[in-house]
């Protein structure tokens, strides 16, 4: 693969077994022993460890079905922390931000980062691992390479071999041993390709990374569409796909949750509505964005032999708005429209949908502006208060007090690095 002077170096660092790793961080007893995290509501599998892959356990298996199999290994099953999980990612996306001046933070785990100038990549890449291993305990895989999609599939290839201590840049291997490798992957390794289009290109005999390098790219786009097309030239070591360093805008904020019990009451039900509402519009807050539109679903466990029921109601504001105690009211509102006595509801939820930014908001000529200024003050001072007292430290009666239809999370560990009660302890033997 020849490389241009001018050509962009991309590194894809990917924590492993994120999840999993952060449990470990704060329990060092869990290193080398198999160790899944579970969803929420402790229902299906969604982060193991390695040990756990070596039983065979796949992701997103509910966990009921592999209790036997976790008895008889061991497994150590935690519930969710994604409080603890969203800290870590903050903490290794800082750390990052100082390996380049262009970084795309992809998802809570991986992150994009442009190496372009570094003149040994390998060691430079070493560096990146022992920094986040030094300074949170957690192990992480580089990739490197002349396109993002190659970046992907060297950071997979540094996962799967040892040999290469974690970092791994295709871009230095001759073309004999890059064809080798690619060879050697299965093309559902490929970034993108997900199960439909594996089996698409199976039935045209394309099997391999390699396979799928070496077809032309236009036919592929008449097969397909532009987007295979733009993987193939990646995969060729043609970047299509930038650094996005200003990540785009949200098309819509989503807060559900499976309950932890059957609920029958409109009143439960009112309750997670407005804890989910609130969860929404601090988001929108936090983002500096405005929603026009609000989606209320309710839905019975389409999986129990119980009569089943799911019904959505949507309503557009006059104003976009980020408040709570005005958004509430419209959710509340929905709710009424839908709900029907005599079911088992399992899961409730709230769409926030035509957002749009704060600053290009556009009020009507009889708009109260005094009014909204005192809800936006409100909403300041209540987001102040939870984030330094904690979440829900503060929070509208509607949301009730016992909430019993909270889903479960037996098993969840502390929140070791947001609350100061949570902090470890180190005592003198």
């Amino acid at each position: 693969m020849k490389q241009a002077n001018n050509t962009t170096i991309f590194g894809l660092i990917d924590c492993n077994n994120f999840y999993v790793s952060c449990e470990r961080v704060f329990n060092p007893q869990l290193e080398n022993k198999p160790v899944v995290v579970l969803s929420n509501n402790d229902g299906c599998v969604v982060a193991r460890s390695n040990e756990v892959k070596d039983l065979g356990v796949p992701m997103g298996v509910p966990y009921f079905k592999i209790r036997s199999l976790a008895l008889k290994y061991k497994i150590q099953a935690y519930s969710s922390n994604y409080v603890l999980y969203g800290d870590m990612s903050n903490r290794v996306m800082n750390i990052l931000s100082k390996f380049s001046p262009k970084q795309e933070i992809y998802s809570i785990d991986e992150c994009f980062l442009d190496l372009t100038g570094c003149k040994d990549r390998i060691v430079y890449g070493q560096s990146i691992k022992n920094t986040i291993k030094q300074d949170l305990g957690l192990p992480v895989c580089v990739g490197i390479g002349t396109s993002k999609t190659l970046a992907k599939l060297s950071n997979h290839i540094a996962k799967k071999n040892l040999m290469y201590n974690g970092v791994f840049d295709i871009t230095q291997l001759p073309p004999g041993e890059q064809d080798n490798i690619l060879a050697s992957l299965a093309v559902n390794e490929v970034w993108g390709v997900g199960r439909k289009i594996n089996e698409k290109l199976k039935n045209m005999g394309i099997y391999s990374v390699k396979d799928l390098r070496d077809t032309n790219p236009d036919y592929l786009q008449k097969c397909f569409g532009i987007v295979l097309k733009r993987t193939v030239l990646e995969l060729r070591g043609e970047s299509c796909l930038d650094i996005e360093e200003v990540a785009p805008a949200n098309k819509q904020i989503i807060s559900s949750r499976s309950f932890g019990q059957p609920v029958y009451e409109y009143n439960e039900l009112a309750q997670a509505i407005t804890l989910y509402l609130s969860r929404a519009s601090e988001k929108l807050r936090q983002q500096h964005l405005l929603a026009q539109i609000i989606q209320v679903f309710i839905t019975t466990n389409r999986f129990n032999q119980d009569a089943q029921y799911s019904k959505s109601a949507t309503i557009k504001l006059a104003h976009a708005s980020n408040d709570t105690i005005t958004l509430l009211k419209a959710a509340l509102t929905l709710l009424q429209e839908i709900y029907q006595s005599g079911y088992k509801y399992a899961k409730a939820g709230v769409m926030l949908l035509d957002l749009s930014e704060v600053n290009g908001q556009q009020l009507s000529l009889f708009a109260n502006i005094e009014l909204q200024s005192k809800k936006n003050k409100a909403m300041e001072v209540m987001d102040r208060i939870n984030l330094y007292y904690g979440k829900d430290s503060i929070h509208l009666a509607a949301q009730g007090v016992k909430q019993p239809w909270l889903a479960k999370a037996s098993h969840k560990s502390r929140a070791y690095t947001t609350r100061w009660d949570s902090l470890l302890i180190a005592k003198a033997i």
